[in-house]
């Protein structure tokens, strides 16, 4: 072999080390820290462009979002993929499903210390494998103007639903279908208890509840104060932030809120955040979640999604201050509870109210 020649070969396999090199993740000219970090959620996730952009500027990172179905969805996506995620952060896993998660090993642990601003009654994990974000409680909502004009006292409890006067006037989401559906069904576990709730429902059976399938068809098609509705139930399982959504998105704007909460059906879901292991950029995770927990991002989320910021320290939009309540004692389960019994609550259900 000529010295030419092995001076030939030993370029070449220069050059085929370099291409690996170049190839291989983390290295060559896409060395050092990644540049962009992934958001999983759900599909009504929904933030400002402005405020994507403030992330993106303050850490130098490009914000992906990847939208992955409902909350349920999601969390079974995330457990499908524990260990090798679709991103870097998850949002959208709520009260109703933590435990799920948290069982699945789904996050490493990350205490923001953003945190400080938070109350202790949304942190949920002492382990702080996920980062309250937002709450949002579900409860049911009436129609002020319909039981004006039939001169009905509108229900006050969620007792006196189940009263005469009230037949055929409560649309429900199905608990096996909807989030909200599924956050009634537990309002009514938390103030009956385990004797009790089954008994609820068979009343409101008895009563003519109507059930569909999801919050769209009950709120917008079947709930009778919803803007542009022709429906003609004026009672539905909604949210506390929806009296205030009737006045943003109604033309001319009313003066008072058409729609009003039963501060006494009110059951809380927290909406968390969590860093994924295995996550690619840990790193911009961590700076992810701080962000939002940051006024910037919690000031922006009840005009965006219709829910409440969990930082103190936020300013509430004017039409939230003066036309939605936050319960000050809104029913509860802990997550334990909700994972061990969830699927049998909602197959007792069916066999009550569906079948």
């Amino acid at each position: 072999m000529t010295d030419r020649y092995k001076v030939a070969v030993a370029v070449a396999v220069a050059l085929v080390i370099a291409l690996v090199a170049l190839a291989a993740p983390g290295c060559g000219s896409g060395a050092g820290a990644p540049t962009e970090v992934v958001l999983v959620t759900h599909d009504s996730f929904a933030v400002s462009k402005n405020v994507e952009r403030a992330f993106e500027r303050k850490t130098g990172l490009e914000l992906t979002t990847l939208k992955s179905g409902d909350a349920g969805e999601s969390v079974t996506r995330a457990l499908l993929t524990a260990g090798n995620p679709q991103g870097d952060v998850l949002f959208g896993v709520d009260n109703t499903l933590l435990s799920r998660a948290l069982d699945g090993d789904v996050f490493v642990p990350y205490e923001s210390p953003a945190l400080k601003n938070v109350a202790e009654r949304y942190i949920l994990d002492p382990e702080h494998r996920v980062t309250p974000i937002d709450h949002g409680e579900v409860c049911l909502n009436v129609d002020e103007a319909w039981f004006a004009e039939h001169g009905i006292d509108p229900p006050r409890t969620l007792e006196e639903v189940t009263l005469d006067r009230y037949r055929s006037l409560l649309v429900v989401e199905n608990p096996a279908t909807s989030t909200p559906g599924l956050a009634f069904l537990l309002a009514t576990v938390a103030r009956y208890g385990e004797m009790g709730w089954q008994d609820y429902w068979r009343r409101l059976r008895a009563q003519d509840v109507l059930v569909v399938d999801g919050w769209e068809e009950a709120y917008t098609v079947r709930f009778s104060g919803a803007a542009g509705s022709r429906g003609n139930r004026p009672i539905v399982v909604s949210y506390a932030s929806s009296p205030p959504a009737e006045v943003i998105f109604r033309t001319p704007k009313p003066a008072t809120a058409p729609t009003a909460v039963i501060e006494d059906s009110c059951f809380r879901q927290i909406e968390f955040a969590g860093v994924l292991r295995g996550a690619r950029n840990e790193e911009g995770a961590r700076k992810l979640v701080d962000f939002m927990l940051s006024t910037r991002f919690q000031e922006d989320v009840p005009l965006s999604m219709f829910v409440f910021p969990v930082n103190r320290a936020a300013t509430l939009p004017p039409e939230f201050v003066k036309f939605a309540i936050v319960p000050e004692s809104p029913l509860d389960l802990p997550p334990e509870q909700i994972e061990a019994n969830r699927d049998d609550w909602i197959r007792a259900w069916t066999d009550i109210v569906v079948r």
